[in-house]
Parts: C-alpha cells; sequence; structure tokens
C-alpha cells in the first residue's frame, strides 16, 4: 500500500475512534443528574433482555455505582483518549513523523493487553481487534524504520 494511502487510512480509524469516544464522553455527562440505575434498567427492558442473566445483570451491577463525580471523571478521561486519537489522526493525514511514532507506541501499549484478554476469554471480535492494532503497529514502525533517510532528504517537517 502507498504510505500516503495507509496513513489516511490509519488517519480516519484513529479519528473515528476519537469520535467515538468523545460522544460516548458527552453521553456520561447527559447522565449527570439523573438516576442512571433507573435508565439502564429502562434501557435493559428496552432491549427486551432479562434483567438477571449474565449481561445484563453485569451492566446493571456496574450501573449501580455510579455516581456524579464518577461520570464527570469517566467523561474527563474520555475527553483526552478522544484528544490524543484526534491528534494523531490529524498528523497521520498530514503525514507527520510525530503522528507516527505516537500511532506506533499507544498502539503497541495495547498489544499486551489484548493478547492477555484473547487469551483469557477468546473471542472473534477480539481476535480482530489484536489483528488489526498488530497490523497498525507493525505498518507505522516499518514506514519509521524504513523512511528516515528520504525525510532527511526532503528536509524532514
Amino acid at each position: 500500500m502507498h504510505p500516503v494511502r495507509g496513513l489516511r487510512a490509519v488517519a480516519l480509524l484513529e479519528g473515528a475512534k476519537g469520535v467515538l469516544v468523545l460522544a460516548a464522553g458527552f453521553g456520561l455527562l447527559a447522565l449527570v443528574h439523573h438516576d442512571a440505575q433507573h435508565l439502564a434498567a429502562a434501557f435493559v427492558g428496552h432491549l427486551h433482555l432479562h434483567p438477571d442473566s449474565r449481561y445484563p445483570r453485569l451492566f446493571l451491577d456496574a450501573v449501580s455505582n455510579v455516581n456524579d463525580r464518577r461520570l464527570v471523571s469517566l467523561a474527563g478521561f474520555a475527553l483526552i483518549y478522544a484528544i490524543v486519537r484526534l491528534c494523531e489522526g490529524y498528523g497521520l493525514w498530514h503525514g507527520r513523523r510525530w503522528a507516527e511514532w505516537l500511532g506506533a507506541a499507544s498502539g503497541g501499549i495495547y498489544i499486551p493487553i489484548e493478547i492477555y484478554e484473547l487469551l483469557h476469554r477468546a473471542g472473534a471480535i477480539k481476535g480482530l481487534i489484536l489483528l488489526v492494532n498488530v497490523a497498525i503497529v507493525v505498518y507505522l514502525a516499518r514506514l519509521l524504520w524504513r523512511e528516515p533517510l528520504v525525510r532527511a532528504r526532503r528536509g524532514g517537517e
């Protein structure tokens, strides 16, 4: 794949992750000063799920420990994560070297966690996520390894 197309594909993926997490953060803020447990129970009922089955019960138990302070904290972390992903996406779209480093490093951090999760709770989605993440890290690392002289001759960034 041509480096510009590859970088732009990764940039779009990172930007999409940033937008998705930003939307989730705003969703968390919308729950502040509301009865999150009541809303969660209504959501489970709307989906026609049995509240005592495994996943709805895990969801309802998790929501029972939520308070406004925790929601604001989670929304703040979501904002920070979204800013990092959006900056990385911008930098990759424009072929910035710092974004390649950021993408390779931040993606590489998740690989051991994803392997652990896959080994303990195997699933097709987890395997696909690991595969995509490894492919992105390898792609960015190869660009960083192969192109330093080409970029130096062009005058860098």
